[in-house]
C-alpha cells in the first residue's frame, strides 16, 4: 500500500493519488509493497527501493550506504508492543533532495501517530529533511512510552515478589505466572535495546551525510535546524539506551529473586519430609521390634501390654515434634 503526502504551511496533507502524484510528495510511505508497486515506484523517482530479504540483512554496510542523490538507512523499529508479543521489523528511510520514502512490512504505531500529528502541527519547514526528523522523534516518544509501560510492569512484579508475607507468590502456577511475564518483558528490553542501537546508528550516519552535504555545498535552508533536532532525538535515544540497561538489569535481579522463592518453597516441603521422616522413625522402630516372632516376649501376654506399645508409639512421634517446634526448624 502506498500512500503521499505533500506539505502545505508546513503541515502534511495526503495525496489523492499516491503513485500518480508521488513527484510532487514530500513523503511517500510503503507499507507491505507489492512487487508491482516496487517497480512501479522505482520508475517513477528513479530509485532503488530495497526488498525485504535486502532489508533484513544484518551487514552494517547493507543497512547504511548513499546512491546517488539519496541516503538510505535501515533500522529495526518495535511493532505491536500493545499485544503479548512485540516483535522487530526493519523499516527503511530513503532520504533525497526532493522527498522522504518509507518502505516497511509491519505498522509500528509512531509512523500514524507522526502522520496525524503533522497534519496538525507544523513539522518545521517544507523539505523531506523534516519529515524525516519528525518521525524519527515519534518513534523515540513511542519507545518510550512502550518502557514506561514497561517499567511500571515491572515496579508491579517486584512488589508482588518482595510483598508482605502471605501475599507473595506461592504454588508452581503462580511462579510459572511470574516467570512468564518477567521472561516478555526480558524480551521487550532486548528488543528496545537492539531497535535503538540501529537507530543511534542511523542517526549518526545522517548527521555525517548532512555533514559531508554542506563541504560539498549543498547545504540547504533548514539544515542546520535539521541537524540540531537530529543530535537531539540521537541524545534522547542514548538516554533510553541506559534506562533499558537498568531495566534490563532489574529483571535479571528478579527473575533471581524469583527462582530464590522457588528454591526457598522446595527446601521448605523437603524440610517437613525430613521432620515427618524423623518423626515416625520411634514409632516404626517400636512397632518392628514388637512385630517380631520371638516365643519369649512376656510382656505380650500381659493385658496392659497393647495399649502401653500404641502409647510408647504417639510419645516417641509427639517428643521429637515438640522439640522441633521449640527450635524452630518446624
Amino acid at each position: 500500500m502506498l500512500t503521499s503526502y505533500a506539505v502545505a504551511d508546513q503541515k502534511l496533507r495526503p495525496l489523492s493519488d499516491a503513485l500518480g502524484e508521488c513527484a510532487a510528495a514530500v513523503w511517500v510511505d510503503m507499507l507491505r509493497p507489492t512487487p508491482e508497486e516496487d517497480a512501479n515506484l522505482e520508475k517513477a523517482l528513479g530509485l532503488d527501493i530495497p526488498t525485504r530479504e535486502e532489508m533484513e540483512e544484518i551487514e552494517v554496510s547493507s543497512r547504511l550506504y548513499t546512491e546517488p542523490g539519496a541516503a538510505y538507512v535501515t533500522a529495526l523499529l518495535i511493532s505491536r508492543a500493545d499485544t503479548e508479543r512485540a516483535i522487530l521489523t526493519p523499516a527503511t528511510f530513503i532520504l533525497t533532495e526532493r522527498r522522504l520514502i518509507t518502505v516497511r512490512y509491519e505498522e509500528p504505531k509512531a509512523f500514524s501517530a507522526f502522520a496525524v500529528r503533522a497534519a496538525k502541527s507544523p513539522i518545521g519547514g517544507d523539505s523531506p529533511d523534516f519529515a524525516l526528523v519528525g518521525l524519527f522523534e515519534a518513534i523515540i516518544e513511542r519507545m518510550a512510552d512502550v518502557l514506561e509501560r514497561a517499567t511500571k510492569d515491572i515496579d508491579r512484579l517486584s512488589h508482588e515478589i518482595f510483598g508482605a508475607q502471605g501475599k507473595r507468590p506461592t504454588g508452581a502456577q503462580s511462579f510459572q505466572k511470574l516467570l512468564v511475564e518477567l521472561g516478555k518483558k526480558g524480551e521487550l528490553a532486548s528488543n528496545t535495546r537492539d531497535s535503538l542501537v540501529t537507530l543511534s546508528r542511523a542517526f549518526g550516519y545522517l548527521i555525517l551525510y548532512t555533514d559531508q552535504r554542506a563541504k560539498d555545498g549543498r547545504d540547504r535552508k533548514g539544515d542546520k535546524e535539521f541537524r540540531a533536532r537530529l543530535k537531539s532525538v540521537a541524545r534522547d535515544a542514548g538516554s533510553l539506551s541506559d534506562h533499558v540497561s537498568f531495566v534490563s538489569q532489574k529483571i535479571t535481579f528478579l527473575l533471581d529473586a524469583t527462582l530464590g522463592l522457588v528454591n526457598i518453597e522446595q527446601n521448605q516441603i523437603i524440610k517437613i519430609f525430613s521432620i515427618a521422616a524423623v518423626a515416625f522413625l520411634p514409632p516404626t522402630l517400636i512397632a518392628s521390634l514388637y512385630g517380631m516372632n520371638f516365643i519369649h516376649m512376656p510382656e505380650l501376654d500381659e493385658p496392659w501390654a497393647y495399649p502401653a506399645a500404641v502409647g510408647a508409639m504417639v510419645l516417641s512421634a509427639v517428643v521429637p515434634l515438640i522439640y522441633f517446634k521449640r527450635k524452630g526448624w518446624w
